[in-house]
């Protein structure tokens, strides 16, 4: 039981203690008031007044209390009744009785009157210093500038290296730092030392955290974990105080492993204008930057940390002797995929049609954390039909429901709108199959999906791709608009709100062609767009550095391209009328066509080209009849 727990025990304790003995006193005033008292009816309080029986009285506003000359025959001589004769006084004064007046309410009105607040003050005052102190009781107050960091151990660290797949490079680098906190002295018995700081940088759900946790397992120290976020709060100072209390605890507690994650949250980069709010940050980034100078590598405490946007961080923490190293976690490849499947897949009951290289080849951009998320959801959908074991089928499901979104089979679309939907998606599938460069067609269907698509493409990529040629991004162009191009073709020309999407898509590719990849000889060789963070997606940023004209030919550029796309699509639609026909027939009887089930979606390319497959954010790319 750590210390923080014991405080807070005592100090309910005390509270209890407390307000037990004031309610107990409270009890036996009570109870010595009015155990000796009996409660008389006024009607028999006149006859004693009339027998001359009365020693003495004390009048209140709604009582009369007093004491009898002989004893009652209950054997009390005290009394109290209720007045409800205004004239008593002078009946009172002419049998010579002496007469008192007393507040309303008697004895305990009076005790409650003054121990009610006493116990209310006392419970506000509790409560509130509870909260301020960041509940730690009576004690937090002076604990304000104290880490907050989880302190894990080696019982409670269970992950090791073998449970992290994928990063094989980033396991190598850390792999140094294990063999140190082991043996630092064999180590360093050429006059190496272990950097002080690793940071552990690329895109979200790569596995930066797990890799941490992994290194203190593998090395069995102590692992002080703490977010960037927690060092800063409203007090300036409070931070900085943090930071030391942190690296006094790793000292003690040495060999060791602090883990600092989303450092971005404490080490963004200082500007000249970092004014009034932004004092508690520079505080106690400035902190951090001299225990990082302070701290000698050789006693065995390492800092670690992770980001996903290295980009803002401070030059300052970047630096040689700071965190000099930086390891990259990215995106697992094919291989890597299979790797964390494989460790994932040990969890589930998996069918013998399940074939790992197949999902891996379906989950193109996929992260650690995503191919975690697809094992639940194939497990889920197995459940859901009550099969014994996750077959490829629930996988793919997986897939589709994590790339596509949820089925809507409850929206039930009119006879009209389903057949130029099925006109829409079949332009795009039978687009792709017969464009080089483009990944080949896996499903079409017509039944409505996540927010707002009201059918769907899916194309499957056959290998990672890391170029794009400016045909293969022409041809993608192609692809988006195929389904525009196929309403055009069918419905003399009445297009309909179903490609909003798809131009949205389709205008940012060409943004990019323009903009950020020189690709068109009128706008020339140079770059106008913003630089791209590196592992946080950001929409293109229209607006552009360029000069009027510029962005007037960057306009008609981009247009030309999307339109160019668009031309190509109808022209090989054209060519393929009876198939567009033929598949659409399928397609509405079906709801779902696969390329199996409709041999032109196999792709005879109109160019004779290798096909390949651009890498795409996530496993497939999708095509989405939209709602307006």
């Amino acid at each position: 039981m750590d210390s923080e727990q014991i405080s807070r025990k005592q100090t309910i304790a005390m509270a209890i203690i407390f307000l037990g003995g004031m309610l107990l006193v409270a009890f036996q005033f009570v109870s010595t008031a009015y155990n000796s008292i009996e409660t008389i009816p006024y009607s028999q309080f006149e006859q004693l007044l009339a027998q001359d029986k009365l020693a003495e009285v004390s009048v209140g506003t709604d009582t009369i209390q007093g004491k009898l000359k002989d004893p009652l025959p209950s054997g009390k001589s005290a009394f109290v009744t209720a007045r409800v004769d205004l004239a008593l006084a002078e009946k009172l004064a002419a049998k010579g009785v002496s007469v008192t007046g007393i507040p309303s309410g008697g004895g305990l009105q009076s005790l409650l009157s003054w121990i009610f607040p006493v116990i209310v003050f006392f419970l506000i005052w509790f409560w509130l210093g509870r909260g301020v102190a960041g509940g730690q009781g009576f004690g937090g107050l002076m604990a304000i500038g104290k880490s907050r960091a989880k302190v894990y151990v080696e019982k409670d660290i269970k992950v090791t290296f073998a449970d992290v797949a994928g990063v094989d490079e980033a396991k190598f680098e850390l792999q140094e730092v294990v063999s140190f906190l082991k043996d630092p002295k064999s180590y360093g018995r050429l006059g190496a030392h272990v950097p002080k700081g690793i940071l552990l940088v690329g895109p979200p759900g790569t596995g930066k955290t797990l890799l941490a946790r992994a290194v203190a397992g593998e090395a069995a120290v102590p692992f002080f974990s703490i977010s960037g976020s927690e060092f800063v709060e409203m007090f300036v100072g409070v931070g900085a105080a943090r930071v030391r209390d942190l690296f006094e605890q790793a000292r003690k507690a040495a060999p060791c492993i602090i883990f600092v994650d989303e450092l971005d949250a404490l080490g963004r980069s200082r500007g000249p204008l970092s004014v009034g709010g932004y004092d508690e940050k520079e505080q106690t980034l400035n902190q951090l930057l001299s225990e990082l100078d302070g701290f000698d590598p050789s006693a065995g405490v390492i800092l670690l940390a992770a980001t996903n946007r290295p980009e803002i961080l401070d030059p300052a923490l970047l630096r040689a002797g700071r965190f000099d190293r930086q390891v990259l976690v990215d995106r697992p490849d094919k291989n890597g995929r299979v790797a964390i499947l494989k460790v994932h897949v040990s969890k589930i009951h998996t069918g013998e049609d399940v074939d790992l290289e197949k999902v891996a080849a379906l989950t193109t951009g996929f992260t650690g954390a995503d191919l975690a998320n697809l094992i639940n959801e194939a497990a889920i959908a197995a459940t859901r039909r009550n099969g014994e074991e996750v077959s490829f089928a629930d996988f793919v499901t997986a897939i589709e429901r994590i790339v596509a979104g949820i089925e809507k089979k409850s929206r039930v679309l009119g006879k009209n709108e389903r057949r130029r939907v099925a006109y829409h998606e079949m332009g795009h599938a039978l687009v792709a199959a017969s464009l080089p460069g483009v990944d080949p067609v896996q499903k079409v269907s017509i039944i409505p999906r996540g927010i707002g698509a009201l059918g769907y493409t899916i194309q499957r990529p056959t290998e990672d791709r890391f170029l794009l040629t400016i045909e293969e991004l022409k041809n993608r162009i192609a692809v988006l608009m195929g389904g525009r191009a196929s309403e055009r073709l069918i419905f003399d020309g009445a297009i309909s709100t179903g490609a909003a999407d798809d131009l949205q898509r389709a205008t940012e590719v060409a943004i990019e062609m323009v903009t950020k990849y020189g690709m068109d000889e009128t706008v020339g060789q140079r770059t106008y767009a913003p630089k791209p963070q590196a592992f946080m997606a950001a929409t293109q940023d229209t607006i552009v550095a360029a000069a009027e004209a510029t962005g007037r030919e960057i306009d008609v550029a981009v247009r030309n391209l999307v339109e160019e796309g668009d031309r190509r699509a109808r022209d090989i639609l054209q060519r393929k009328r009876a198939d567009l026909d033929a598949g659409v027939e399928m397609l509405i009887a079906n709801e779902t066509v696969t390329a199996e089930q409709f041999a032109p979606l196999l792709g005879k390319n109109i160019e004779t080209a290798d096909r390949t497959s651009p890498r795409s954010a996530r496993a497939m790319s999708v095509s989405a009849t939209s709602t307006s």
